[in-house]
């Protein structure tokens, strides 16, 4: 194994052998709150529990996509997705009271759940980074709009500035998709 395969591939193993642990936590989580019986707080911490075990999911999912693309062994499973629809489920995952949605969309050829999670992650990192209560993700065709980008946010949002692992691995699943991502005008196009 070269260098610069090795490093990937030790990610996706440790990815791998972790979600088993994971899904006994998970699973012994989900069976406890199907109980009713647990009393307050316990009730209360099993909730936790689940909660945290989906968003470790989440980071092995996206820690392992990211491997796979930079060992060259990720394989996209294309399917036509409508980047307005891509934009929506990004606001219903994060609140729709936090990311507006506006545009008219475009059919577009991606693997869909990575992308998905794409979308949401940069609103996230929009959100996050740009201390903003709201953003606005503004769709026209083959383009999405994520907006306000502050000039301290711009890096963190674009993956330059690692401090923000689901918008570093939106970039590198939306980059080796044939997509970009460029800040203009206070706001990070995203063009599929």
């Amino acid at each position: 194994m070269d260098n610069d395969t090795a490093f990937p591939r030790l990610v996706s193993l440790a990815c791998h052998d972790l979600r088993t642990p994971l899904a006994t936590v998970s699973g012994f989580a989900k069976t406890l709150a199907r109980g009713g019986t647990l009393e307050e707080p316990a009730g209360r911490y099993v909730a936790m529990i689940e909660t945290a075990a989906g968003q470790m999911a989440e980071l092995l999912d996206e820690l392992g996509i990211a491997a796979r693309i930079e060992a060259g062994r990720y394989e996209p499973a294309l399917r036509e997705a409508d980047t307005l629809e891509l934009a929506r489920a990004a606001a219903e995952e994060l609140g729709e009271e936090r990311v507006v949605v506006s545009g008219a969309g475009a059919t577009v050829e991606v693997d869909l759940e990575p992308t998905r999670r794409a979308v949401a992650a940069l609103a996230q990192s929009a959100l996050r980074h740009g201390g903003f209560d709201g953003v606005t993700l503004e769709v026209d065709g083959r383009e999405l709009r994520v907006s306000p980008i502050t000039d301290a946010s711009r890096p963190v949002v674009l993956g330059e500035d690692l401090r923000d692992l689901g918008a570093a691995v939106a970039g590198i699943v939306i980059r080796n998709q044939g997509g970009s991502l460029t800040v203009e005008d206070a706001a990070l196009r995203v063009t599929f």
